[in-house]
C-alpha cells in the first residue's frame, strides 16, 4: 500500500471552531482545549451530520452546526482502531489530543 493512500473523515464542528480552522487556512484543526483529551473525526457524512444538528446547533451559543469533510494518511490511521459508539454507523477515530498536529501533519490538501 502506498504511503499516500487516504480515508474520508468527517468532523462535526460550530461556529467557533469553524473560525479557528479558517483562520489556519483550512488546512488544520485547532489545539483541543484541556478538557478535551480526544478528538474524533468519524467515518461516515450521516452520523457527522447527526452530532452537528442533534449536539452543535443545539448547545452551541450561536445554534450554528457544520460538517467537514477531508483527507487523511491510512498509514498515520493505522495506529488507531475504529470505535463504534452507540449504533453500527456510529464510528469514529479516537485521536489523543496530543497527536493532534501529527494527525494534522497527515491530512491531505
Amino acid at each position: 500500500m502506498a504511503n499516500d493512500e487516504t480515508i474520508t473523515l468527517y468532523r462535526p464542528i460550530g461556529q467557533k471552531e469553524l473560525e479557528l480552522i479558517e483562520a489556519n487556512g483550512y488546512t488544520a484543526f485547532p489545539p483541543r482545549l484541556p478538557e478535551q483529551p480526544l478528538f474524533y473525526p468519524v467515518l461516515n457524512e450521516e452520523y457527522a451530520t447527526q452530532i452537528a444538528r442533534d449536539w452543535n446547533a443545539k448547545h452551541n451559543e450561536d445554534k450554528r452546526g457544520y460538517v467537514t469533510r477531508f483527507r487523511v494518511r491510512l498509514d498515520f490511521l493505522r495506529n488507531y482502531d475504529v470505535q463504534i459508539v452507540g449504533g453500527s454507523s456510529h464510528r469514529e477515530y479516537w485521536i489523543p489530543a496530543e497527536k493532534l498536529d501529527e494527525f494534522n501533519s497527515n491530512i491531505m490538501v
